[in-house]
């Protein structure tokens, strides 16, 4: 499934007050994952196997290091946990980095909201304004993650312009 979406992501000191605020809109809850994502050396872009009580994926994505609201070029397919997958990326590419976190996962029609705990990095909130069936333009998807931005509050010091994987990796260097 091919898929496109606008996102930023934002490191906070606790999400309890940025949940509530979520809630108070009446948002479809998901449930929380405990997922553990294994990030593979890829050729182009990122490849993360998501292994997770809810979400089961191998990802593929692009999506520049820039702060702020950013367009993601994504390729994901869904499965049904199997460790077979895992060993054969693991033996064929390698593994990079493990990325670790606790999601809670609403929605708020095509917008989702993940708030994480990650494992040696804290926590975060992410909003992504997703397209898979070509429903929205680029701007529109912009607008809405744009929108929550201002809702949430958050300033540019809260936005992170990495993804987890880069985050970790920065610790071990």
């Amino acid at each position: 499934m091919k898929i496109r979406n606008f996102e930023f992501k934002a490191k906070v000191n606790g999400i309890e007050k940025y949940e509530n605020k979520l809630l108070a809109l009446n948002p479809r809850f998901v449930g929380i994952d405990h997922q553990t994502d294994t990030y593979f050396n890829a050729v182009h872009g990122r490849l993360k196997l998501r292994e997770g009580n809810i979400e089961n994926s191998l990802i593929n994505y692009d999506r520049e290091n820039i702060l702020g609201s950013k367009e993601s070029q994504i390729i994901l397919y869904q499965h049904e946990p199997n460790i077979a997958l895992k060993n054969i990326l693991t033996r064929q590419l390698g593994v990079k980095i493990i990325v670790d976190k606790k999601r809670k996962i609403y929605f708020i029609d095509n917008i989702k909201f993940h708030f994480d705990s990650v494992e040696k990095l804290g926590s975060f909130i992410e909003v992504e304004a997703i397209d898979s069936k070509e429903e929205f333009t680029i701007e529109e998807l912009k607008k809405q993650c744009d929108t929550f931005f201002d809702y949430f509050e958050l300033t540019k010091e809260n936005i992170i312009d990495k993804s987890y994987s880069d985050l970790m990796m920065d610790l071990n260097k």
